[in-house]
């Protein structure tokens, strides 16, 4: 049985065989512990069970993170991997030495604190949930409960058909109202209009297969959906279809930012709200489909949604010229009743 030896720091270290490295190098298991008797403990409740259980990679969690990101590159959006990326280099320094092995929860959980005073609830969840991947990637068995800011509300805006008009006829003829077109009436994504080419349209319908992402290197590059979902065919009115009627290649040349400036342009120069983005044509899309009784499961096929979930928190919104029709339905529904009751008295 291995012997514990008293360390300089007044704690007690045993090693044990491991095994050998591909050099041929012996190495050892380290367990330390304020007494002998806990350090010999621990050592042969190891040697007893190391065939059966492999003891968790002692790394930091900045190196663990370092290796998931890398791992998960090819199967990952690039997208999502600049932003793994800028969660390493720019919000790991509080826990960046720990070790995986042995995580300390409270440790983490002042890490969370840390980023919670500049950083938004989505940005906090975003990076423990790398954290705990990288963590778990090594250490499956570690527990850990850590208390997240709760998530906001999108304070989302949803454009009115008034709204949707006076853009249309701002922008007519110009390369920005086909993209508008194909993000209203879809609905598709920023992405998804700046990849789809001629040979994607047959008829009325049109495939989504590909989306335009930005690489590290700040160049756009053409790649498959994120999702499964993403894979679709969406079937468009005929006044959508007869406006790219004609056009070759790619229906429209510009780049996803290239489309966001210009619909920010559009949108000052023809008065709209200022808040309004060129992704709440989607939200316009999925909020009249819901408000024409058209079923979830539907309106999450045609936009390429993966969960229900996303559909219920983000895009089931109210119309404000639907909402205002309903509460005048309501209202004069009640005011009639009220009249009634009045007159038999």
């Amino acid at each position: 049985m291995a012997k514990a030896k008293k360390l300089p720091s007044g704690q007690w270290r045993t090693l044990v065989y491991s095994h050998k490295d591909l050099d041929g190098k012996r190495r050892y298991e380290s367990f330390t512990a304020d007494t002998k008797k806990e350090s010999e403990y621990l050592a042969a409740q190891y040697a007893l069970n190391k065939d059966q259980v492999k003891r968790p990679k002692n790394i930091t969690i900045k190196q663990a993170v370092s290796e998931y990101i890398e791992l998960k590159t090819p199967v990952l959006s690039p997208s999502t991997i600049t932003a793994y990326k800028s969660i390493s280099n720019n919000l790991l320094d509080y826990i960046a030495e720990s070790s995986v092995r042995d995580p300390d929860n409270t440790e983490l959980q002042k890490w969370v604190n840390s980023l919670i005073k500049d950083r938004s609830p989505k940005t906090v969840r975003n990076a423990w949930g790398l954290v705990i991947s990288a963590i778990k990637m090594y250490n499956p068995k570690a527990e850990l409960s850590i208390e997240l800011p709760a998530k906001k509300k999108p304070d989302l805006y949803i454009p009115t058909g008034q709204d949707i008009n006076t853009l249309l006829s701002h922008i007519k003829g110009k390369e920005l109202e086909i993209a508008v077109y194909l993000a209203a009436f879809g609905p598709m994504r920023r992405g998804e209009i700046c990849a789809v080419e001629s040979t994607d349209v047959i008829g009325n319908n049109i495939t989504v297969n590909k989306s335009m992402v930005l690489r590290e290197n700040k160049t756009w590059d053409i790649k498959q959906p994120k999702t499964y979902a993403g894979y679709r065919t969406i079937e468009y009115p005929d006044f959508v279809i007869s406006r790219i009627d004609g056009i070759t290649g790619r229906l429209v040349k510009a780049t996803p930012d290239q489309i966001s400036h210009r619909f920010e342009r559009a949108v000052k120069s023809a008065k709209l709200p200022n808040h309004f983005r060129f992704h709440d044509l989607r939200h316009y899309a999925a909020s009249i489909m819901h408000a024409i009784g058209v079923p979830d499961q539907y309106i999450m096929g045609r936009g390429g949604w993966a969960s229900d979930y996303v559909l219920k928190s983000v895009y089931r919104n109210e119309l404000d010229d639907q909402k205002r029709k309903f509460t005048n339905t309501i209202n004069g529904y009640f005011d009639s009743m009220q009249h009634e009751m009045q007159h038999k008295k």
